[in-house]
């Protein structure tokens, strides 16, 4: 019987042979500073940079490390990335836009109806905010007229009749703002609805032409069926 400590001798030694065959499992193919192709256990670190290929016992080539790009090669390839994702990005706001306008609307004249009343909304919101500012300029004309008033008569015009007139007209001046903003927004809501108009328009015509093709294939396969029976 064989001993534990010559059991532990046994497999040490092993390990010691197989080590250099685990290692030497693969090459590696790589061009020197001369242009030669060189292959050996590794690649050195000066060589690394042009790239190589690592290759199995057999030869057979397992994996390829591209050379490393230059900095103008480095700005192109982002470049290129840039543009493949802002292409794929744009491709994504169609698709998920078309799936939309066929989801809400099945002609172009119930889009012409959201857009009414889109408009018809935001236009009594506007309407809304002109009538406030008149009642607050008429309120503004009438702190005026009479503190100008109290000034012919030779009386001083109070502290609070003046804050008055300036908080008023400080409202005035957010409800400007208010207006601008809404003015803003019809414009948008109403060029919005008509790039969907134009969109669904030329959906429209799409599902037009597939189904004209779907028609005619149909067609062309019943024709060849009614021959193929004769």
């Amino acid at each position: 019987m064989m001993s534990t400590a010559n059991k532990i001798q046994v497999v040490f030694t092993l390990t010691l042979l197989l080590a250099p065959l685990t290692v030497a499992a693969n090459l590696y193919r790589y061009t020197n500073a001369d242009g030669v192709t060189v292959v050996d256990y590794q690649v050195p670190a000066q060589f690394v940079g042009r790239g190589y290929e690592i290759l199995n016992r057999d030869g057979v080539v397992v994996r390829v490390v591209p050379r490393e790009l230059t900095d103008e090669e480095k700005k192109v390839l982002n470049a290129q990335q840039e543009l493949e994702a802002a292409a794929s990005a744009e491709e994504q706001r169609l698709r998920e836009w078309d799936e939309s306008l066929l989801l809400r609307y099945s002609t172009v004249a119930d889009i012409e109806a959201a857009k009414e009343r889109a408009l018809r909304e935001l236009r009594i919101r506007m309407s809304i905010l002109k009538g406030n500012k008149r009642t607050l300029k008429q309120q503004v004309e009438t702190f005026q007229a009479q503190a100008a008033d109290l000034e012919r008569s030779g009386q001083q015009v109070d502290i609070a009749r003046i804050t008055a007139i300036e908080d008023i007209q400080s409202e005035i001046e957010s409800t400007d703002r208010s207006i601008n903003d809404r003015e803003q927004e019809i414009e948008e809501v109403s060029e919005a609805y008509d790039q969907d108009i134009a969109r669904f328009g030329m959906l429209l015509e799409v599902v037009e032409l597939r189904q004209a093709l779907l028609v005619k294939q149909q067609a062309e396969r019943e024709k060849e069926e009614a021959g193929s029976r004769r």
